[in-house]
């Protein structure tokens, strides 16, 4: 991730639709999924600064892992519940966990099915992970760049990549539906005029409203059909 885009990154996740909508889709997902028996133990790999410890605490004793220092605060009460090292053969924590959380992280990979495998390590038996990924290089745009991406993903490329790596497909869907043909002009348009690239911020109060109205409204009324486009995708899986 760009370092000036990293120093944004609370606001971002904080403030912005974007992050905001996906946000309460992940929880809403969970609460759908959760076993009776609750998650014991849950890691959230990526997670920067613990940004979505508070909410995953419902559902069980929630531990991250980042590997950029420039992501976390020494400050954060949250600290000691941070591994920050890399996500590979190398992290050994001392318990298994039954729930996962890879968001959007695949795509900074260059190596996603190694780091799916050990994801399968970490989990329990029949233990859940739940994945988000850009949907579509059809997609790709300047912010890909900034954040260092390496692709975008289709649904059939996830889950032949999560079966590879002896992960059973649960659900898998796309979401933003109403963003992809907003983020296919854009990328029409970096094609064809090359534009500096800019970093995200959170949009004039009103029109941040109502973009998370949109796409809350989205996931509410259509986030159940198999519509075959969208700008993320998310899937559930579970160790075989």
């Amino acid at each position: 991730m760009d370092p000036k885009y990293a120093e944004q990154y609370r606001e971002l996740f904080e403030k912005h639709w974007w992050w905001r909508a996906r946000t309460e889709l992940i929880i809403e997902t969970l609460q759908r999924l959760q076993p009776s028996t609750g998650w014991r133990y849950i890691l959230d790999v990526g997670c920067g600064d613990g940004l979505f410890f508070p909410r995953l605490r419902q559902f069980g004793s929630v531990e991250g892992i980042e590997p950029s220092l420039r992501m976390t605060n020494a400050s954060n009460a949250d600290g000691n519940h941070i591994y920050t090292c890399s996500f590979d053969e190398n992290f050994r924590p001392p318990h298994k966990y039954s729930l996962i959380l890879m968001l959007d992280v695949l795509e900074h990979l260059q190596d996603p099915i190694r780091a799916l495998r050990h994801a399968c390590e970490l989990l329990e038996p029949n233990g859940t992970l739940l994945i988000t990924v850009p949907a579509f290089m059809t997609l790709w745009t300047q912010h890909d760049i900034l954040n260092q991406h390496f692709t975008r993903y289709t649904k059939s490329r996830l889950c032949q990549l999560a079966e590879k790596a002896g992960l059973r497909i649960i659900e898998a869907r796309y979401f933003f539906y109403w963003l992809y043909a907003a983020k296919f002009m854009v990328h029409v348009f970096e094609d064809a005029f090359h534009p500096e690239a800019k970093l995200p911020h959170v949009p004039r109060s009103g029109i941040n409203r109502l973009l998370y109205t949109i796409s809350r409204a989205e996931q509410k009324t259509f986030g159940k059909l198999p519509i075959p486009i969208g700008s993320s995708l998310m899937a559930v899986v579970e160790r075989q």
